[in-house]
């Protein structure tokens, strides 16, 4: 099969770690060569830049989030998305830019026009490859936050309250609204067998 890059998105607890397990081992099942990477980070630069992200003890403004995504995007594109498919294999990515409309242009600027025609100008600039399919793993958002809540620590992202999390689903459903043809919604209230079988089909595996 020739190369795909396929991110998923979500809000918290909605399963995205538990569906890309699977989904990278029925493909590797199939013999195709899967590289499996996520956002913040991915590469050397972009993992170091993920740990300040998400450092719980600092205070980030909303304009620096955004410039510490691309920056992570960047590197992480150059050195590991376009190689990975230039070299025929598939991309699985934890997240990709949709994240960074939802969480910082949805959540943390409610989705403010200026704040979203800045953002869509840096998806412009500087990411030069779109995912070819968007999964969008959609939970009620209370009930994905309960599921996190039984995680340990929060991180800086994960902090936030459900109000924010409103917003980020309000982020994805314009994200989805915007390309249809790209991002599919997945019904993410299932079990894993279930969800799994929706991915499968919107994938047309």
């Amino acid at each position: 099969m020739n190369a795909r890059f396929i991110s998923f998105e979500g809000t918290e607890g909605v399963g995205k770690t538990t569906a890309i397990d699977g989904l990278c081992e029925r493909l590797a099942s199939r013999g195709i060569d899967v590289v499996r990477t996520r956002e913040p980070g991915g590469s050397a630069l972009a993992e170091h830049l993920r740990s300040i992200f998400l450092d719980p003890s600092r205070t980030i403004d909303a304009d620096t989030e955004i410039l510490l995504m691309f920056a992570a995007r960047a590197d992480h594109v150059h050195q590991v998305i376009l190689p990975a498919l230039q070299a025929g294999k598939w991309v699985v990515c934890d997240r990709f830019f949709d994240s960074t409309v939802a969480y910082q242009g949805f959540g943390r600027f409610g989705g403010d026009a200026k704040a979203l025609n800045k953002i869509e100008m840096l998806i412009e600039s500087f990411v030069p490859v779109m995912p070819d399919t968007t999964l969008w793993l959609d939970l009620d958002v209370a009930t994905g936050m309960m599921r996190a809540g039984k995680r340990s620590v929060a991180d800086r992202l994960e902090a936030n309250d459900l109000a924010f999390f409103e917003r980020v689903h309000q982020g994805l459903s314009y994200q989805h609204s915007k390309h249809p043809q790209r991002i599919h919604r997945i019904d993410a209230d299932g079990t894993v067998a279930q969800v799994a079988s929706r991915i499968d089909t919107a994938l047309g595996l």
